[in-house]
């Protein structure tokens, strides 16, 4: 497994700064990456970051970083979004979001989303005190070599 790129960025708990998250996972957007895929990774990406700011870091001041970490390797796209909140039991949110959550509902498809589009998604305390939302996604089970062999 060869390690393409990896990046981390922190901003502030702020819904507008989504546009900066997005600029920035943009760049990952040059790698050989399936199409699909990285449109999948993108839309996990700005579900986890706006679960961070509303739910997460509700109630904390703005200046409550949020900090992302993205690696790229030639088979997936990993992501760790941390945050500064109180943290939840993700296992029964997440449970009960897939048994009562369609695309009609209001709220709560966030979780439904990154389930359904990720290999993994895990959220767990850190020891500095932080959670970390952990999101990988292989690439259709191949690797970017065998996607894009000619």
């Amino acid at each position: 497994m060869n390690i393409l790129k990896q990046s981390t960025y922190e901003t502030k708990t702020d819904p507008k700064a989504l546009k900066g998250v997005l600029s920035w996972f943009d760049s990952f957007h040059a790698l050989p990456i399936p199409q699909e895929d990285w449109l999948q990774c993108q839309l996990a990406l700005i579900e986890g970051f706006t679960n961070a700011v509303r739910h997460a870091h509700k109630g904390l001041p703005l200046e409550t970083p949020v900090t992302i970490a993205v690696t790229v390797t030639d088979e997936y796209l990993d992501m760790q979004i941390w945050d500064c909140g109180p943290g939840f039991d993700f296992q029964a949110m997440l449970e009960r979001k897939l048994e009562t959550t369609t695309s009609d509902s209001e709220g709560g498809r966030g979780l439904r989303i990154m389930y359904r589009v990720a290999d993994i998604v895990e959220y767990k305390p850190t020891p500095d005190q932080r959670n970390c939302l952990h999101i990988r996604k292989r690439f259709d089970g191949r690797s970017i070599e065998e996607n894009y062999r000619v």
